[in-house]
């Protein structure tokens, strides 16, 4: 590997400040702020707007629609006649 065409890639804190989680992983993503990790180490931090803490899809606060409802406003417009 090229010593310099590569991206620094390092140790960075993902934090979703809405959901309040916050988690440690490897990230080239650069960031000015850092915070204090539980192991006594500073790191970057990334601020994001939706983690899987937050997402509707993987916490299963998602809407649920009524088909049924649907379904019986279909019939009733173009239903038969």
């Amino acid at each position: 590997m090229k010593k310099t065409i590569h991206p620094d890639y390092r140790a960075v804190v993902f934090r979703d400040p809405g959901a309040g989680v916050a988690f440690l992983t490897r990230s080239t993503v650069s960031s000015q702020k850092t915070i204090e990790w539980e192991d006594g180490n500073v790191y970057p931090v990334v601020d994001v707007d939706v983690s899987s803490a937050s997402h509707p899809f993987y916490t299963g606060r998602g809407r649920v629609l009524d088909t049924a409802g649907r379904v019986e406003r279909f019939n009733q417009r173009y239903g038969r006649r």
